[in-house]
Order: structure tokens, then sequence, then C-alpha cells
């Protein structure tokens, strides 16, 4: 790799190396030290093509579900299996994933936009502005729908379908739009725990001793052509856990897993 060589945005990938191994390792003991990440599936990583995937997955934090699938990500295609244990394999970091993320938030300070470098695709959010919802949404910003097309053909994509923190959101069409329309392999991943042990940023520890957890699922089985936008948003509710059925049944069950897997932890398994 050149020492000057960019990626389709215009960033040099050697600034980008550096800035992932140096996050990296100052991020990994919040993933597993003070607190451990439970992971599953993440050998399905490895079968994915190197480009056209798009990540899908509910959202707790703005940036610590990013890191944490960025360590997870990286770990599996070096071979690790549901660990991120030994850290060197940030040493040479996969360069070609990138994440949605609102435009407001990634300009909301030095250590954001620093991070902004790292892959983010940012979009203006067309219902919200600085916290409140919008009495009319404002247009969707072409350039940067096609901004995500570029990213698609470069390498995967993380998105947030809900765009918000908050569980149980409506699904976005314009990631069922972006699925139809442009066909990448779509992967739902489900996250827990992250709420509960960071702020809201995702910036700060908030808690120790919290089990994370991050399951990886096969890709989505999608008719591009004949499934409706429709169809699509229920598939992607569904695919990610926030559908509203799952109301009724998740909480009990995720308390119980929980409670046994601190019980294991405890005594060391």
């Amino acid at each position: 790799m050149g020492l000057f060589k960019r990626n389709p945005f215009g960033h040099l990938l050697f600034l980008k190396k550096w800035i992932i191994r140096f996050f990296g390792f100052a991020t990994h003991q919040r993933f597993r030290g003070f607190n451990d990440l439970h992971i599953e599936g993440s050998e399905i990583l490895r079968t994915l093509p190197d480009k056209h995937v798009l990540f899908i997955s509910n959202h707790q934090t703005y940036f610590a579900d990013v890191v944490a699938m960025f360590h997870v990500f990286n770990a599996s295609l070096k071979g690790r299996e549901d660990t991120i244990k030994n850290i060197f394999y940030i040493w040479n970091p996969k360069l070609n994933i990138y994440y949605v993320a609102a435009a407001e938030t990634m300009k909301s300070g030095l250590l954001p936009r620093i991070l902004s470098y790292v892959g983010a695709i940012t979009v203006d959010r067309t219902w919200r502005a600085k916290g409140v919802e919008l009495e009319q949404k404002k247009e969707v910003n072409i350039d940067q729908v096609e901004n995500i097309k570029i990213a698609l053909e470069d390498g995967w994509v993380i998105t947030f379908p809900q765009g918000t923190t908050k569980s149980f959101k409506p699904i976005r069409k314009g990631t069922a739009h972006i699925i139809k329309n442009y066909k990448p392999v779509v992967v739902p991943i489900v996250i827990d725990g992250f709420r509960r042990s960071f702020d809201k940023k995702g910036l700060h520890l908030k808690k120790k001793g919290i089990l994370q957890s991050m399951v990886i699922k096969e890709p989505l089985e999608i008719d591009y052509e004949n499934d409706s936008i429709e169809t699509i948003v229920e598939k992607v509710e569904m695919a990610i856990e926030q559908h509203p059925s799952f109301l009724k049944v998740i909480p009990q069950e995720f308390l119980e897993q929980e409670k046994e897997l601190n019980k294991l932890r405890k005594y060391g398994y």
C-alpha cells in the first residue's frame, strides 16, 4: 500500500490505519476487561465478499456500537472465533469498512471529527435536528445517498436503520430503498448491553462488569426485484429483533440469559 494511497472519499489509508490502530488499542479493554463482549456468529464474516456488504443493526450508543464492530470484524478476519482476544489483530485492519452516521453527531467535537476519518458516511437527518422532531421532513440529500453507494462499491458498510439509539423505533424506509436499489449482501447484527455500560455517546464507561453481546446472523434472503419496500422494512425489523412482536418476549428472556452468563463468568468459565 502506497504511503499516499487514498480511498474513494479522499482519506489517506496510511493515516486511517494508524487512527484505527490507536483507537483499537485504546478501547480494547472496554469490551474485554472492564466488561465482557459475548460474540456469536463471527465465522459468518469470513464467508462474506470483500465489498458490497451492508450490515444492519439495532443501535444503543453513538460510537461504542461501531467501535465494537470494528474489533469483532477485524478479529474474525484474522481467525479469531467469537472472541477479540489478542489485540494484535488490529495492527493490519480492514480499511474498507464504513459506517453511516448523523452529520450533526460527527461535527459535535474534535473526537467525533477524528472518528469520522475512520469511515463515517455522514447523512443529514430528515426527520430530526438537534434532538427535536421536525414538523416537516427535509428532502433527502441525493449526494449523501450516492456516498453510501460509493462505500458499498468499495467495501463493507454498517448502518443503523432506526436512526436512533432508542429501542423499537420504526425502521427508516431509506435503508429499504438502499437495499432494493443497490442490492448488497445484507447481514443483520443484534447487540445488547452497550446502553448499560456506556453513556449515550458511547465515549465514557458508565458501569463495569456488564455483559455485552453481539450476534451476527446469516445474510437476509431478499428478492430485490419483487420484494416491496414495506416487505424489506419488515424483514429488517425481524432480523435485528426490533419488530413490535419482540416486545413481548425479549426483556425477561434476556434478563435470564444475562443472569446465567454472569454467574458462569463469576466462576471463571
